[in-house]
């Protein structure tokens, strides 16, 4: 009868009952511990937000003055450009006064201009071809849906194939020193950063060179980029283009020609 009364009055074991009492007075230690880490979690994000929120406005004002300096920048490269043109007229005017209007001179004088207008030294005008390039529609993310400074190069030198007298991309007039290259995630000519879309032009023949350009390396080169990665690709024939000479040209040697 004690046996059966203390199964009934005691259904768990004492030592069960030891441990479970053990138990439950360990978890506040394990729940005071969880505290302490989520309030040391919890102080160190506001204190990473708090720096966030005090260096944000510096790093505005520095993007702010670093916008505004090479806005100046361009704007006295352009003030420049306007004056090498103006010195260059008047080089041309006293040129022409210092060689007379003989036969001879007339002939040098063709020559000389041929050649400026070869390397762009000289303001031209005509008919030609326009091109116009862009990225792929969208923010793929991929590199090889935007155009890179390689697929201009390899478009300029289409147009150069083709015969083209002078070139120009986005008012750009190229020369044989003309550099296009990539300067971060933008592309430069002559250091002077580019904006899509690219509108690249050529004063060429536009009945025969439009023919001919689709079947250089770079037309073949394009058409392939249109079609596998969708990027824009448009070429047109114009009656008329305008394109300044190349104010960075200047004159690195010269010799007397023999007489």
């Amino acid at each position: 009868m004690d046996l059966l009364r203390q199964i009934v009055e005691e259904p768990v074991d004492p030592g069960y009952a030891e441990a479970a009492a053990a138990g439950t007075q360990r978890k506040p230690r394990w729940r005071l511990g969880f505290a302490l880490v989520a309030v040391l979690i919890g102080g160190l994000i506001t204190m990473s937000v708090l720096q966030n929120s005090q260096s944000a406005p510096v790093v505005a004002d520095e993007r702010r003055e670093l916008i505004d300096r090479i806005v100046a920048a361009e704007a006295e490269q352009d003030q420049l450009q306007s004056r090498a043109t103006e010195l260059g007229t008047e080089i041309e005017q006293l040129r022409a006064n210092a060689l007379g209007g003989d036969a001879e001179a007339k002939r040098l004088e063709t020559r000389i201009t041929e050649s400026e207008v070869a390397i762009g030294a000289r303001p031209v005008s005509g008919a030609g071809l326009v091109v116009i390039v862009d990225d792929a529609p969208g923010d793929s993310g991929d590199t090889r849906d935007r155009v890179l400074d390689l697929d201009l190069q390899i478009l300029v030198n289409g147009l150069w194939q083709v015969g083209a007298e002078a070139v120009t991309v986005n008012g750009h007039r190229l020369s044989p020193l003309t550099s296009i290259r990539s300067a971060g995630e933008a592309i430069t000519v002559d250091y002077r950063s580019l904006t899509r879309p690219y509108r690249v032009e050529a004063i060429t023949d536009p009945d025969t060179s439009q023919q001919q350009f689709v079947q250089t390396h770079a037309g073949l080169w394009w058409n392939e980029l249109t079609k596998s990665r969708g990027m824009r690709y448009e070429l047109s024939t114009v009656k008329e283009l305008t394109m300044d000479a190349d104010p960075g040209l200047s004159l690195r040697h010269a010799e007397r020609a023999a007489r």
